[in-house]
């Protein structure tokens, strides 16, 4: 018998190495494999972990990406655009209102046509705040002209990433795109995953980084980026982009095929599973398809014949495709993580419609379900009964609801939420014991405080019930602060650990009236706060004799996004105080990196490897910089120092209620990520202060003062002596660190060296 030549081949893949890894492991592993150039990045919950994981590499010395932390994800999407229009390769990860903070940008960078590659870890979008997946901020992208592409597995996350820097860079396309996956599902969850053992494959696939481009990169070959154009050149514009992204589509198809080719693993536009003769479907995207496919096999072995659409491009829309998958369906459901409010339907409800619009033969029923939000599990039988439902459309003919949510819950009246602590206000909050009086001569605040035991008869603002991490630092530090305060506050908590550990609903352990809002915008709201309480005093909508003081409390990196707000309210100089808790990072999202990390201090995005030794550059100093605002009052403290704290909070109380804005910084211990003793934390935030790290004092009416000199009491300690506390810093203790200790001791004595000028002149 004749054997045909074709049969006897063989398909030779490239080498690939199995593993079992997580989305965000796989997203880095690509980013590491293609060596991009920059990679601008904000931590943000459920993607923070692929900037940790290429930090990690870094470290290991595996690849040569300049890792840029940016100062929120306004500024990253910055940096990433800047290292675009210079030719570089550049790569990013975000979520949520992360990446609604950035989407100003977004538009900017495709519609002047530059490739990038940025991973969305899919997140809901607050408020109120939910860190899970849905796919609320995914919908806001798909109007910025990124191609979009969707990964169900964290093997398609690996894929995607590869196969969307060769796409973004294809001549007929150049923009950028998007590969989104979901967050928690996709994101952290391991799975078999498969990669090419040599990155040369990897490379050689991608290719070449393209120099034809107009790139600002070449002083000799000038080029202008980015000019304002008229309406119908604007028109042009738009109109080239569009074609560009349409265009994306079939060249996804093409580089679909190479990788294929290369890897073994398909990517078809449409997922079809079990559509051939499918009469009832449903929509999904992403990993909810993955635990649709089981019911489908349940379902056809029941007679029934079922089957799931999945897209793996999103953006451009597959319209064509879909018309095709759904010729003969009589039923479809679109479930969808996230909702056009008011639309009746989500977005890619109507975009389906609209695409089923055009075959004039198709009777397919639609109904649109919104589902899964803030995270909400996608089980077997919730996809059965998507199915029921489709099915009970088809043998009525119509859809008797089209638009839903799925997964409500209604509340029992006879289960209303009753209050665990009585709301306490007004004389609890005054011990009448505190003193505070402007001297005549000097104009600055005579203060008189009690003993401080005679202050603990003062309630606490928090309830118990926190969920802080053993040895927190941040409730001793604020509720000692608060004792200085007197009668009622209301008080405004920037996202961070001490607003997390403190409310997730229906709970909370605020006795007193608290608001929430993001990083950024902190400083802003609670100026709008004050303002508005304040006029509505003015014109008697709100009783003369009701009084507040307003605080803003700040921590984890929140004068880091949070510093252009903060700094516009203090010009405009509301009357309330912004107090900052330093705990030197990112903690509340897993101890990254912030501009207030010191020098050589190691957290997750600045590894202590080979190639590098913790944080490259020195600590933000956020009290001198508010200073520079001119405002009345700043001040900074500690527990360790608890009457000198004390004092300041009843003087930062008299001047915002008085004259205007006062910032507050106190240092506070964060024993898991610094890797201290849980008990140590009042020990370690003291030797900072004496080694003159993290110096007392206050700026009064633009005049400073140390309000403690561990050098005149002769209690200064070494530098190293702090650092001996503290895990994070024991690499710098090293011998082979000797230079990096150096560094750190120099700019700690310059700093001190400048703050006693200015004591000893107070015109400095």
């Amino acid at each position: 018998m004749a054997i045909k030549e074709e049969e006897l081949k063989v398909i030779s893949y490239a080498d690939q190495t199995t593993t079992f890894e997580s989305g965000n492991e796989m997203a880095a592993m690509a980013a590491a494999q293609i060596n991009y150039h920059i990679m601008g990045y904000f931590p943000i919950t459920p993607s923070t972990e692929v900037a940790q994981y290429l930090d990690q590499m870094k470290a290991r010395g595996e690849h040569d990406i300049q890792l840029i932390a940016a100062d929120g994800e306004h500024g990253s999407a910055g940096i990433c655009y800047g290292a675009a229009v210079t030719g570089a390769r550049v790569f990013n990860a975000t979520s949520a209102n992360g990446f609604l903070y950035m989407i100003e940008q977004l538009p900017v960078q495709s519609g002047t046509r530059f490739p990038m590659v940025l991973n969305l870890v899919t997140r809901a979008v607050s408020g109120p705040l939910d860190i899970r997946g849905d796919h609320s901020d995914l919908y806001f992208g798909l109007n910025t002209g990124w191609v979009i592409l969707t990964a169900k597995t964290p093997q398609a996350v690996y894929d995607m990433n590869i196969m969307a820097l060769k796409i973004a860079e294809h001549s007929k396309v150049r923009l950028p795109v998007i590969v989104a996956y979901d967050g928690f599902w996709t994101s952290h969850q391991k799975r078999k995953v498969n990669y090419f053992s040599d990155r040369k494959v990897v490379q050689d696939f991608v290719g070449e980084c393209p120099v034809e481009y107009n790139f600002a990169r070449n002083p000799k070959l000038p080029v202008t980026i980015g000019a304002h154009m008229d309406g119908k050149d604007l028109m042009n514009n738009r109109f080239q982009q569009s074609e560009a992204l349409y265009a994306a589509g079939e060249v996804f198809k093409e580089v679909a095929a190479e990788y294929a080719k290369l890897s073994g693993r398909e990517y078809p536009v449409l997922d079809l599973y079990k559509m051939d003769d499918a009469e009832v479907a449903l929509f999904l995207l992403n990993s909810a398809a993955e635990s649709a496919k089981d019911v489908v096999d349940k379902l056809r072995a029941q007679g029934i014949k079922a089957g799931v659409i999945s897209p793996n491009i999103l953006r451009p829309f597959p319209a064509n495709e879909i018309r095709t998958a759904l010729k003969n369906v009589k039923g479809l459901l679109v479930g969808e993580r996230a909702d056009s409010f008011g639309a009746n339907g989500a977005n890619l409800t109507h975009e389906i419609k609209s695409a089923l619009q055009s075959d004039r033969e198709n009777q397919t029923i639609v109904l649109s379900r919104v589902f899964g939000l803030g995270g909400t599990d996608f089980y077997a039988d919730d996809a059965e009964k998507f199915f029921e439902m489709t099915l009970e459309a088809v043998e009525k003919g119509y859809a008797e609801k089209p638009f839903d949510y799925f997964g409500v819950v209604p509340g029992d009246p006879e289960k209303v939420l009753k209050p665990v602590i009585e709301p306490q206000h007004g004389d609890v909050y005054n011990s009448g014991l505190i003193d505070v009086t402007p001297d005549p001569e000097t104009h600055k605040l005579k203060v008189k405080i009690p003993p401080l035991r005679a202050l603990t008869e003062k309630p606490k603002r928090l309830g118990s019930g926190h969920g802080a991490c053993p040895g927190c630092g941040i409730f001793g530090g604020l509720e000692l602060f608060f004792k200085g305060i007197e009668g009622d506050v209301v008080v405004l908590y920037q996202t961070g650990c001490a607003y997390v550990t403190t409310t997730a609903y229906p709970y909370t352990s605020h006795k007193q009236t608290m608001i929430h809002n993001l990083f950024q915008n902190g400083a802003a709201t609670l100026s709008g706060t004050v303002d508005a309480f304040l006029e509505m005093k003015r014109r008697g909508e709100i009783e003369v004799s009701e009084d507040a003081t307003f605080v803003m409390i700040t921590g984890d990196g929140g004068m880091d996004i949070g510093m252009g707000s903060a700094i516009g309210t203090a010009l405009r100089g509301h009357h309330l105080i912004m107090l900052e808790y330093d705990n030197e990072g990112y903690m509340n999202t897993g101890s990254q990196m912030s501009y207030s990390t010191p020098l050589g201090h190691m957290t997750s995005t600045t590894n202590v490897g080979r190639a590098q030794k913790g944080k490259k550059f020195h600590h933000k100093d956020t009290a001198q910089i508010m200073a520079a605002t001119n405002i009345p009052y700043v001040f900074t403290g500690t527990e360790a120092f608890p009457q000198d704290l004390v004092k300041k909070a009843a003087k930062a109380q008299w001047y915002a209620k008085n004259v205007g804005t006062v910032y507050g910084k106190i240092l506070i211990a964060c024993p898991l990520n610094w890797k201290s003793n849980d008990r140590d934390g009042e020990k370690i935030v003291g030797a900072a202060v004496n080694s003159c790290f993290f110096p007392l004092y206050e700026v009064e009416q633009g005049e400073t003062t140390i309000t403690y000199d561990p050098e005149a009491k002769k209690k200064r300690i070494p530098v190293s002596d702090w650092l001996a506390f503290m895990g994070k810093t024991k690499h710098m203790l090293k011998e082979e660190n000797k230079h990096l200790l150096q560094d750190f001791e120099a700019e700690i004595e310059r700093r001190w060296q400048i703050l006693k000028a200015k004591h000893e002149s107070p015109l400095l």
